[in-house]
């Protein structure tokens, strides 16, 4: 059956250590009224050394899991999107979540496209969902991006957080039917967004601009395609869900697709950017905020280093 997969539970965790734009102050050259004009962010959420990768991911999954209502046992395949693991190589965060949920000998195997990690997992699953070759995949985004922050560097520190998203792809059940998935990509730009070894510790750098030059554009080309793939317009959609990277992409992507800003979910002013669990949070926090009724449509669009990019849309049935 055509478009049988959908999403049946999601689940999110987020630590409890806030970091504000005012605690930055007192950490490196910046300001409250820099940071929130140019980014829209006020606080993320900073990782404890014991929250590991796995460790936050477990905690999502465990919510996914029981908001799916289905039995653990079920799961036939774990899916993880991260780039931040906590080995270098192997074990893979999948590894360790699987061993963490104690759902042994089964498949589970990361997904590295940054950002756009949760889209790309998404895709994967729906596809091993509709060929039938598994019932219930359990995907889950989790990022420390603490970890690979440099927090000597005012251009970066202050835009990222660390959080994870979980959700269940079924063939079962009533949830948001995935309708189509779109990605991209483009190798030819991999060195605007990086993580490199510098003095014996992994970093990530970025070049701003071009980056939100291109994050516009690209989000924008696959939001017209999953569109024009269904055949419908911004006015049927009911929600747009962007990766959370930055304030100032959001609104002009929004403007950039006509897409009115009361329909455009953002939670960055709390978390920043949480790589390849924001689109999840965020999603997750809109359905609590707001209970879908049948029939509405979430966008998902999301763009990260890679390059990576790709949209999603759900329909709840």
């Amino acid at each position: 059956m055509e478009h049988m997969a959908k999403m049946v539970g999601l689940g999110s965790f987020l630590p409890e250590k806030v970091l504000s734009n005012f605690d930055l102050e007192k950490m490196v050259e910046t300001t409250d009224e820099w940071i929130t004009s140019r980014t829209g962010i006020k606080e993320r959420r900073i990782a404890s050394e014991t929250e590991t990768p796995s460790v936050m991911g477990v905690h999502a999954a465990k919510l996914a899991l029981k908001n799916a209502a289905i039995d653990p046992l079920k799961i036939d395949l774990i899916l993880v999107a991260t780039m931040t693991p906590e080995y270098c190589g192997c074990p893979s965060t999948a590894a360790l979540i699987q061993s963490g949920l104690n759902l042994l000998n089964i498949p589970a195997f990361d997904v590295q496209a940054a950002c756009t990690g949760y889209l790309y997992a998404l895709s994967t699953a729906k596809a091993f969902v509709d060929s039938g070759q598994y019932r219930n995949v359990l995907v889950v985004a989790t990022e420390k991006m603490s970890s690979i922050v440099d927090f000597t560097d005012r251009a970066t520190c202050v835009l990222f957080g660390d959080g994870a998203s979980a959700f269940v792809v079924s063939s079962e059940g009533k949830g948001l039917q995935i309708n189509t998935v779109n990605l991209g990509g483009d190798g030819s730009l991999s060195d605007l967004i990086k993580v490199s070894l510098n003095k014996q510790k992994q970093h990530i750098t970025l070049k701003g601009k071009e980056v939100f030059k291109h994050a516009v554009r690209r989000m924008a080309q696959s939001i017209d395609k999953s569109l024009l793939d269904l055949g419908l317009k911004n006015e049927d959609i009911s929600w747009l869900v962007p990766h959370q990277a930055n304030g100032r992409i959001i609104d002009a992507l929004g403007r950039h697709i006509g897409f009115p800003e009361s329909k455009v979910y953002t939670n960055i002013h709390k978390y920043g950017n949480t790589s390849a669990s924001s689109v999840g949070i965020a999603l997750d926090e809109l359905l609590l905020e707001h209970p879908p009724s049948p029939g509405d449509r979430f966008l998902l669009v999301a763009f990260g280093a890679g390059l990576t990019w790709g949209s999603a849309l759900l329909t709840q049935n």
